[in-house]
């Protein structure tokens, strides 16, 4: 099957093949399908059930946006995947006193693996989906490259650096070259009904946003650490915590400590069930390590490498030398960062290419 370009950055099937859309019931996912529609692509639309509480089948508005859209849609049930392959992670990861990222998570394991595999049984290659991302064409070497989306305020490359060269030989991202705007005044001018629809800011699996609820509900109070000392950075109690799975690097809010100037938690250790605060200074860090890495548009560098990196999804990349053993690689900004922290994503840039990325696992400076 064909790679015809349909612009700069993108790769696409060829005319009149079939192309699987992943529909969530948004906007963008939306307007995906309606472009591939549009270039004459026979679109099918597969709706995921990945949370707990899901019903196992589309809801009414995934349903009419479906029909409105003129794609059959079919209903796959990944909830139990997503539960051992998600969930569970994110559960264990605050256990040990660190703060997860689950959609980095569901793009490699749960959408580009599962629900492509639900596609091609379908007798379809391709999956595409709503994301603010970009494909390259392939280099000399057949390397295809991912970039960021044109819209830097939208761009969600960072949750997908865990992608293979095998996940992205099969992936379309129709929205990627289009600024937010530009795909609402499309899904308007279509008079879709998401047209005007509110993006979730939320975890998908937890529809109230309250993750300490959901981790104490679903780990067991039992089971996660107990109240501790809160400490400041010479070593002195300055509170006390109801437990470190309810902290994150950089939080201000809720620590209960009388003070002129605010404290923000600056570290979580485990071993000694201690929460470390400090002053806005004190988030500044310089070197990590990250593991779990994923190479994509450059084969394992045999030496250190410039790189930009990005720690968190919203903060701005950074000059940083990248120092790569057998099974993980030191990152040495340039610059102190503000709050790296450990079970977040560490990605690598050249420009608005993705070399690659992995997991913080330890803050050493």
């Amino acid at each position: 099957m064909g790679s015809a370009a349909t612009g700069p950055g993108h790769l696409r099937p060829d005319p009149h093949e079939p192309v699987a859309v992943a529909l969530s019931g948004g906007v963008d996912s939306a307007v995906a399908a309606m472009l591939l529609k549009g270039l004459g692509h026979r679109v099918v639309a597969l709706h995921m059930s990945l949370s707990p509480h899901d019903p196992g089948r589309p809801g009414e508005s995934v349903r009419t946006l479906a029909k409105r859209l003129g794609v059959p849609l079919h209903s796959v049930d990944l909830r139990r995947a997503f539960l051992e392959q998600v969930i569970q992670p994110f559960l264990e990861v605050y256990r040990r006193g660190m703060t997860p990222n689950p959609c980095v998570l569901c793009n490699p394991r749960i959408k580009f693996s599962l629900l492509h595999r639900h596609a091609v049984d379908l007798g379809i290659r391709w999956l595409a989906t709503g994301h603010y991302a970009r494909i390259a064409p392939p280099e000399s070497d057949g390397r295809l490259r991912l970039l960021r989306g044109r819209d830097r305020a939208k761009d969600q490359s960072y949750f997908l650096f865990g992608l293979t060269r095998d996940h992205l030989s099969h992936a379309l991202f129709p929205v990627g070259a289009l600024l937010k705007g530009e795909v609402r005044k499309i899904a308007a001018s279509a008079d879709l009904p998401v047209s005007s629809r509110p993006e979730s800011q939320e975890i998908c699996f937890i529809p109230d946003n309250d993750y300490r609820r959901f981790v104490e509900e679903r780990t067991g109070t039992h089971l996660l650490p107990a109240r501790g000392p809160v400490v400041d950075v010479e070593g002195r109690q300055v509170g006390e915590h109801d437990g470190i799975h309810r902290f994150t690097i950089g939080q201000r809010r809720g620590l209960r400590i009388p003070s002129s100037a605010p404290y923000y938690v600056v570290g979580l250790e485990p071993e000694t069930n201690t929460v470390r605060v400090g002053r806005r200074k004190d988030l500044q860090r310089r070197e990590f390590l990250v593991t779990d890495v994923n190479w994509i548009g450059i084969p394992a560098p045999g030496g250190p490498l410039e790189a930009l990196v990005q720690v968190r999804s919203r903060h701005q990349e950074a000059p940083a030398v990248l120092a790569p053993d057998t099974e993980r690689v030191l990152v040495r900004f340039h610059e102190p960062q503000s709050a790296v922290t450990p079970g977040q994503a560490a990605v690598f840039y050249r420009g608005d290419e993705v070399l690659g990325g992995g997991m913080i696992q330890q803050v050493l400076s």
